[in-house]
């Protein structure tokens, strides 16, 4: 039977041989590149999440490192490639280049350009592009055209300009599509948003005052507080050019709806309203990868940023949940630090702290 072989430089999850078994018997892709294991009877070595059937514990060594099983005498397993990056990061490195491939194209690039420029089936790309950003290829491609019109725009770049500089190849495609891309005319929208009209109103839940601001679109804030005053405040600092109304009397039922997500997420999982998320294509992605984690759980920066094709992205990452103008209806009191810390959360740590224990994270 062969000896174990000691990874000295592992993480403390993965100190022990018996932890290291359970990654391997869990096909954990966290433990991918933190140790690898090797097989007797098959000559080669995988990475802990192998999809290999299992091999019996007395034929098993961990190692760790790549350079460290070959010594060992064993080759990389043709299934999981511990050759190579672990499977993680190669997706995520595919994404990431197919996004760039969408962000430099004059023209939102088709699914089938897409999938053939990433080295796989339309099907798989598609599926994978979703999985990892929480949106699709033309959903991203959308938003990132989103971006540019906007950031020209409010640069004063005239409207004409602005709209094949997205790449907008025709006038009348983009002025069907500038309502929903902008919440206004692309004219007001150049002026700053000067006379657009934003409704709002207070409600009390558990965690104080809340405040629902909408446009024509739907909800463009949720925003949680002390007391009203400041909430209109901060709103009024959020949209300097907006003239904010209080809301009709049937503004109540998502005053309700919104206090009903924040006091019982037991019972109201999904927040049923219209949404006017506004942002970069970038916090786009973020903010929709936050609505794919279920109440009770959690997820670090970085996982965020790795879901994103983006590892590195982490700050940007946390950026994006800071600028997060939609409390609850984009969870991003659902991130955490790595180290299980609350970090910030821009409505107040014990906010924060208040609505995993609601949500049993």
């Amino acid at each position: 039977m062969p000896v174990a072989m000691v990874a000295t430089d592992l993480p403390d999850i993965w100190a022990d041989d018996a932890a290291r078994l359970a990654a391997v018997r869990a096909r954990d892709p966290r433990a991918d590149g933190q140790f690898f294991y090797s097989v007797l009877t098959t000559g080669v070595f995988c990475y802990p999440s192998c999809a290999a059937r299992p091999a019996l514990r007395q034929h098993m060594s961990f190692h760790a490192s790549a350079a460290e099983a070959e010594r060992a005498g064993f080759r990389p397993c043709r299934r999981c490639r511990p050759d190579l990056p672990p499977r993680t990061e190669r997706e995520a490195a595919i994404i990431a280049a197919a996004c760039r491939f969408i962000e430099e194209a004059e023209e939102p690039p088709p699914l089938a350009d897409l999938a053939r420029h990433a080295g796989l089936s339309p099907y798989h790309f598609h599926r994978l592009f979703r999985r990892l950003t929480g949106v699709t290829p033309k959903a991203y491609a959308g938003a990132w055209r989103q971006t540019r019109v906007q950031s020209h725009l409010a640069a004063g770049t005239r409207v004409t300009e602005a709209i094949y500089d997205a790449g907008f190849n025709s006038s009348g495609r983009f002025y069907a599509a500038a309502p929903a891309m902008l919440g206004m005319t692309p004219s007001r929208y150049r002026a700053g948003g000067n006379g657009e009209t934003i409704r709002y109103a207070m409600g009390e839940s558990s965690l104080g005052t809340v405040a629902v601001a909408a446009t024509e679109l739907g909800i463009c804030a949720i925003f949680l507080g002390d007391d009203s005053a400041s909430l209109t405040a901060d709103l009024a600092a959020r949209f300097p050019q907006a003239a904010l109304q209080p809301a009709e009397p049937t503004f109540e039922d998502w005053i309700r709806q919104v206090v009903a997500m924040i006091d019982h997420p037991e019972e109201n999982a999904a927040l049923a309203l219209p949404l006017d998320i506004r942002g970069t294509a970038f916090q786009r992605r973020v903010w929709a990868a936050l609505r794919q984690i279920p109440p009770g759980e959690t997820r670090s920066y970085r996982e965020v940023a790795a879901s994103l094709g983006a590892p590195s992205a982490v700050r940007a990452v946390a950026g994006a949940c800071a600028a997060n103008a939609l409390a609850v209806a984009i969870p991003c009191h659902r991130v955490i630090a790595a180290n299980g810390d609350l970090a910030g959360y821009r409505w107040g740590s014990e906010r924060k702290r208040r609505l995993l224990d609601k949500e049993g994270a």
